[in-house]
């Protein structure tokens, strides 16, 4: 008999365990992915993005009141500048932003709410790790618990403590690296370009050019599709079409038109200032030595129904720049009525070490420019993002843009003015038109991978980019030239840093509170079998006569 009830005793154990743990993940388990650290450089002597890699802390929802020493796990919802600076103040261990696969989901307030945050946490410098990592079933498994976790602190304090004890899972962040952070000052920027030669021997030159690098919260996951895919697969497109009128004689204009593909955009277009220091200060002869019309920089322009000229200076009336903007103005107004163009004047400020855009850089060396982009503010924070994907390209406007720009282009060089309308002299269209097909190739291939410009020289699949990119560039132009400028060490124009990408361990386990509270459970239970067991024969008694009284 008692052997019996000890059986059933044992069983009951278990049974009660079980039942405490549910459905709930078992009690030390773990899961290792990437997460790809928010970059790190230094410009211009100052220090931008995260400057610490190393975490580890347990894992919290942003809801929660305090977050010292925590790691924050975020989606893009959650992420704002207020969060991202409350989580500094309280001096976080971490940020970890959750990335969601399919970014055309996300409503367009809540991109832009993450951009403005992007933005901010990127123009200074701060010691806290911040990472991203693409989502998955068991990274947002993990955000649930955290987020119920903190849900739970609105009730009871004896509900929030029994959850804690019984159900609640607590989840340990490990990045661990013995290796510190190395700067590394040889980054390799490459430049190609191109040249259309005009009829006679002192033609005017036509620049158009565009910078292919992207920029973003985190290098290995910024695709850069707007900025500045667009600008890349529009002037590609251009050499293309403008290849066949300079082919022949009878159609070849009386303009060198001059293309470059520029890399280090998005780091004060250290590639364009190398380049034009070459040409000038270098070469000796060279296009821009002489008689340039003006410079075409091509800067996000796959959205919106506006266009925004971009200039340092206002074009003076009859120069060649006013007049090809008014080209551009007769085009619009003619054949797209519902597209705005506006002219927006930022003088360059020498006080400050940074430039804005790409013309600012002719513009310091007196060369006629402006940016065309359908982007009003230089420092808006479409031009810089890891939410910046092909999903968010409206590629009917970028085709319309790329014709608005040909169209003005070929009005301008051929001087078609006194031949009619815009709409009544189209050039570019039937087999002269862009080609739909192209521009989504073209597209998909710049998004295929990240083009951040501390990856194109280091990661063979990014070189294997550039170099598919100059491939592509010869297919429209039959002399295409590499330039690659390499930084001097000693005084670096830029800085980057290494460990862009690191593993993390993650660490599911019951908190210390619950092991207590099952211990607690089960010496209660014990003592309970354990009396029962001394005292066997009293309790058959009584629960004999029970039943006895109970059949009476």
């Amino acid at each position: 008999m008692l052997q019996r009830d000890v059986s059933i005793a044992a069983v009951l154990l278990l049974l009660f365990v079980q039942c405490l743990h549910g459905s709930a993940l078992p009690a030390v388990s773990s899961y290792e992915f990437t997460a790809y650290r928010m970059q790190q450089y230094n410009l211009a002597q100052q220090k931008h993005g995260c400057r610490g890699a190393i975490v580890v802390a347990e894992a919290r929802s942003a809801d929660e009141p305090v977050l010292t020493r925590r790691c924050i796990i975020m989606k893009v919802p959650d992420l704002t500048t207020e969060k991202y600076l409350e989580a500094q103040r309280q001096k976080a261990a971490a940020i970890l932003i959750l990335l969601p696969k399919n970014i055309s989901s996300i409503p367009h307030d809540t991109i832009q709410s993450f951009m403005v945050s992007e933005s901010e946490a990127l123009r200074k410098g701060t010691l806290m790790p911040v990472y991203v990592v693409p989502e998955d079933e068991q990274l947002l498994f993990m955000y649930e618990e955290v987020k119920q976790a903190a849900a739970t602190r609105t009730s009871s304090i004896f509900i929030r403590v029994l959850r804690s004890m019984v159900t609640a899972t607590a989840f340990q962040i490990l990045v661990s690296n013995n290796v510190p952070i190395k700067p590394f000052t040889d980054t390799t920027l490459v430049t190609l370009e191109g040249v259309l030669p005009g009829t006679g021997e002192d033609a005017p030159t036509i620049v158009i050019t565009a910078h292919y690098d992207s920029y973003g919260l985190a290098p290995w996951l910024s695709y850069g599709a707007d900025s500045n895919g667009s600008g890349v697969t529009i002037l590609l497109e251009l050499a293309r079409l403008f290849q066949k009128l300079f082919s022949s004689p009878s159609t070849r204009p009386p303009y060198n038109l001059m293309f470059s593909l520029t890399g280090g955009g998005k780091y004060n277009f250290l590639g364009t200032k190398r380049w034009i220091e070459e040409n000038l200060d270098h070469a000796e002869s060279s296009l821009l030595h002489d008689n340039v019309a003006f410079v075409l920089c091509l800067d996000t322009l796959a959205n919106s129904d506006k266009l925004y000229v971009h200039v340092s200076r206002p074009p003076k009336p009859d120069s060649p720049m006013h007049y090809f903007i008014q080209q551009l103005e007769e085009v619009v107004s003619s054949r797209f009525p519902s597209v705005k163009v506006g002219l927006v004047h930022k003088k360059i400020n020498l006080v400050e070490s940074t430039v804005v855009w790409e013309h600012e850089r002719y513009s310091l060396r007196r060369i006629p420019s402006f940016s065309l982009s359908h982007v009003e503010d230089p420092k808006s924070e479409l031009r810089g993002s890891v939410l910046d994907t092909m999903s968010h390209v409206d590629f009917r406007k970028l085709k319309r843009n790329g014709v608005i720009i040909a169209e003005a282009l070929a009005r301008y060089m051929f001087n078609l003015s006194d031949k009619g309308s815009p709409k009544d002299v189209q050039i570019f269209k039937g087999q002269m038109d862009f080609h739909d097909g192209r521009m989504s190739s073209l597209m998909a291939f710049l998004t295929s991978v990240p083009r951040a410009t501390q990856l194109l020289d280091k990661e063979p699949s990014h070189i294997v980019q550039v170099n598919s990119l100059e491939h592509e560039f010869k297919r429209c132009l039959q002399q295409v030239h590499r330039h690659t400028f390499r930084q001097d060490r000693r005084d670096p124009d830029i800085t980057f840093f290494d460990q862009m990408n690191q593993p993390v361990v993650m660490y599911r386990v019951k908190p210390a509170a619950f092991d207590l509270f099952l211990g607690g459970c089960i010496a209660a239970y014990l003592g309970i079998v354990y009396y029962a067991i001394l005292n066997f024969g009293y309790l058959y008694t009584k629960l004999k006569a029970a039943v006895k009284y109970k059949h009476q």
